[in-house]
């Protein structure tokens, strides 16, 4: 009798495992941020307020390990920290300035859809890496959902919001790139940018450049318990951990482009919750941005026979 041997499927390496796990957390938790920041105005708090309890909840919580932190912070380069130190205030301030202006689904599509964009242009830059052509393709698509978007949505105001988005999802590609060379671990980075950012918060609040709800003394406590646990804990704690968590597993750019998958999600529950509708302009710049999105995870990084560098 004659046997023939079945080639066994290759198991999935374990750091893959690991990152796409991470990356299924971080869309949901994505999500949640931009719905949550979205509805700051309803809930009576200001951007400042918000902010602070953002950071406040992980500066907290992981005080022990501050220590260690500032160890490792010794043998850190100095543009790499501050790349890392983006994610904080200033990521925070331009996507709730741009959730007020616009609306949470664009808000969810925009900063996470163009981050891949932003991530290939700036390693183009630096160290002058190449994409695959299919990877030009999908770029390709994402900025024309970014124009879709900024010509269906109109007005002054849209216009406004989507230059603030668009800079807010700059801001995150830089810090992408930070997490992927810096030395500190993924509490070691979220306790640097909770720290740095609640102070910058505090400062800001208490000098009066930003109004703050919490310092007057009317801010709905039962509300501040609410963003404490969605922004202190989900966002300032799980979803930086599990970012930062695949960056390390799977590099920078496919955790890029996979997060700009949260828009759907997003995008869907703010109907219902929000009140908001989706429209065809919308429609359309999330089907572009999405579907550049899948291409671009799925396409080789560079064209054959090029290295693909972290």
């Amino acid at each position: 009798m004659t046997t023939f041997a079945l080639s066994l499927p290759r198991a999935v390496p374990r750091r893959t495992l690991v990152g796409v796990a991470a990356l299924t957390a971080v869309v949901m938790l994505w999500s949640s941020f931009a719905l949550s920041t979205r509805a700051l105005e309803g809930a009576g708090l200001t951007m400042a307020d918000a902010a602070i309890v953002r950071f406040a909840v992980p500066a907290v919580v992981l005080s022990p390990w501050i220590p260690r932190t500032l160890r490792t912070l010794r043998t850190e380069r100095p543009t790499v920290l501050a790349l890392v130190l983006l994610a904080g205030l200033p990521h925070f301030l331009l996507f709730a300035w741009g959730a007020h202006l616009t609306s949470a689904a664009l808000t969810g599509l925009l900063v996470p859809g163009t981050v891949p964009v932003f991530v290939t242009l700036l390693l183009f830059l630096c160290v002058r890496r190449t994409v695959s052509r299919r990877r030009v393709l999908a770029l390709a698509a994402i900025v024309a959902g970014v124009a879709a978007s900024a010509l269906f949505t109109g007005g002054p105001t849209g216009a406004g919001g989507i230059a603030v988005l668009l800079a807010a999802g700059l801001v995150w590609a830089a810090y992408t790139l930070g997490v992927a060379r810096t030395r500190l671990d993924p509490v070691g980075v979220i306790v640097i940018v909770s720290i740095t950012s609640v102070a910058s918060a505090l400062l800001l609040a208490v000098t009066g450049v930003l109004p703050s709800a919490l310092l007057a003394g009317t801010a709905d406590l039962s509300t501040v318990g609410s963003y404490a646990l969605v922004q202190g804990v989900g966002t300032g704690l799980l979803s930086t951990a599990c970012y930062v968590v695949a960056v390390k597993n799977l590099g920078s750019s496919l955790p890029a482009a996979a997060g700009a998958l949260s828009p759907v999600l997003t995008a869907v529950v703010a109907v219902p919750l929000l009140g908001e509708s989706l429209g065809l302009g919308l429609g359309v710049a999330l089907a572009l941005i999405v579907t550049g999105v899948a291409v671009f995870a799925l396409s080789p990084a560079t064209p054959s026979g090029q290295s693909t560098p972290r």
